[in-house]
C-alpha cells in the first residue's frame, strides 16, 4: 500500500487546522475518518470544514451520504484504500484525517470476523430495550463484555444491540473475536511493520483545555445556527432518532430539546456534556494504539510539532 499519514485526535483538538497546516507544506489530499462528516445536510452540528477550507485542498469522504443512509467501518475502509491508491497516482500524500477511531482501528487492525445478524436475538434486545432502556442494556453489556462496553456510549442503541446480539449468539464476547489481518483487503500487514504508514494522535495534555474548547464550539455551533439545521432534518419527516445519523452527539440532544423531551434551557449543558464524554472515549482508543506519535494539542507549538512529525517520518521513508 502507499505511504500515509494519520492524523486522529478527540473532538475539538485541533485537526483540522493541522491537516491544512500539513497541506500547506505538503502535497496531499485528505481523506476524512469522520462518521459524521460523510452526511449532506449536518454542517453546523459537525463543524465540518467551511467551503473556504474544503477549497484549501482536495477532501474525500465529506457529503458522500443522505442522512438516511448509514455508512458503516467497511465501508469506509474499502473507500478509504480505494482513495489511497488513487492519490498515490497523482503523486500525492493521503493524509486521513479525523476522530472516529473506530474506523481508524479497522483500517489498520482488519475487519471482525463477527457471526452474520440474528434477526430473532436483535427482536429480542430491541423488546428487552423498550422495557429498562438502552442504559440499564449497556450496563448487562458491561457485565459480559467490558471491553466493548468501555468504548461505546450508554444510548448507543445500535452498537450496544449488536454486542448483545453478538454474546448471545455465540456465547463469547464481541472484544474476543480474532482480527482479520488479510493484506489485500486492509493496510494493516504493510503498514506499521513496514513503515509505510505513520499515526499522529493530537492529544491533550491539561483535559479542561479541551473542555474549554468543546464548549466554545458548542457555544459557536447555536449561534450558527445549529437548531435551525435540525429542524430542516426534522421538517424532511423521513428520519429519525434511531438512525446513526441522527444519533450523532449534538444532534441527538436538539433533537430531544425540539421534541420537548429535554427542555431547551439543558441543551447546552448536555450537548457539552455529550462532547465530553465523546472525547473521553476517543482518547481511551487513542490509547488502545501504541503505534501512535503523540502531539500535546494544548502546546503553544502544536502545530509545529504535527508538521515535523510530518517530515520526519517523510525522511525515513526517503531513506529506507
Amino acid at each position: 500500500m502507499p505511504h500515509a499519514i494519520a492524523l486522529a485526535g478527540p473532538t475539538a483538538s485541533g485537526k483540522t487546522a493541522a491537516a491544512l497546516a500539513i497541506a500547506r507544506e505538503h502535497a496531499v489530499e485528505i481523506i476524512s475518518v469522520d462518521s459524521a462528516l460523510v452526511y449532506r445536510g449536518m454542517d453546523v452540528g459537525t463543524a465540518k470544514p467551511s467551503a473556504a477550507e474544503l477549497a484549501q485542498v482536495p477532501h474525500h469522504l465529506i457529503n458522500i451520504r443522505d442522512p438516511l443512509c448509514a455508512y458503516s467501518a467497511a465501508e469506509f475502509v474499502a473507500d478509504a484504500q480505494r482513495l489511497m491508491a488513487d492519490i498515490a497516482g497523482r503523486a500525492k500524500l493521503p493524509l486521513l484525517v479525523g476522530g472516529t477511531l473506530m474506523y481508524f482501528k479497522t483500517l489498520f487492525d482488519g475487519i471482525d470476523d463477527m457471526p452474520p445478524a440474528d434477526a430473532l436475538i436483535r427482536a429480542a434486545l430491541q423488546a428487552e430495550a423498550a422495557q429498562v432502556g438502552w442504559p440499564a442494556m449497556h450496563q448487562q453489556l458491561a457485565g459480559v463484555d467490558p471491553v466493548t462496553a468501555l468504548r461505546l456510549n450508554p444510548m448507543d442503541s445500535q452498537r450496544i444491540s449488536r454486542a448483545l446480539e453478538v454474546c448471545r449468539a455465540t456465547g463469547k464476547p464481541m472484544s474476543s473475536f480474532q482480527k482479520i489481518r488479510n493484506a489485500s483487503k486492509t493496510i494493516a500487514d504493510n503498514s506499521y511493520s513496514t513503515g509505510t504508514s505513520a499515526l499522529i494522535s493530537l492529544e491533550p495534555v491539561n483535559r479542561a483545555w479541551l473542555h474549554d474548547r468543546i464548549a466554545l464550539r458548542f457555544d459557536a455551533m447555536l449561534a450558527g445556527g445549529f437548531l435551525d439545521e435540525v429542524r430542516a432534518l426534522r421538517a424532511r419527516g423521513d428520519l429519525n432518532t434511531d438512525l446513526p445519523s441522527m444519533r450523532c452527539v449534538g444532534y441527538r440532544q436538539a433533537w430531544a430539546a425540539l421534541d420537548g423531551s429535554l427542555p431547551m434551557a439543558e441543551l447546552r449543558d448536555r450537548g457539552i456534556f455529550a462532547t465530553r464524554q465523546l472525547a473521553k472515549r476517543q482518547l481511551t482508543w487513542l490509547r488502545s494504539m501504541p503505534q501512535r506519535q503523540v502531539v500535546a494539542c494544548d502546546a503553544p507549538d502544536a502545530l509545529q510539532q504535527a508538521l515535523r512529525a510530518v517530515d520526519s517520518q517523510r525522511e525515513a521513508w526517503a531513506k529506507a
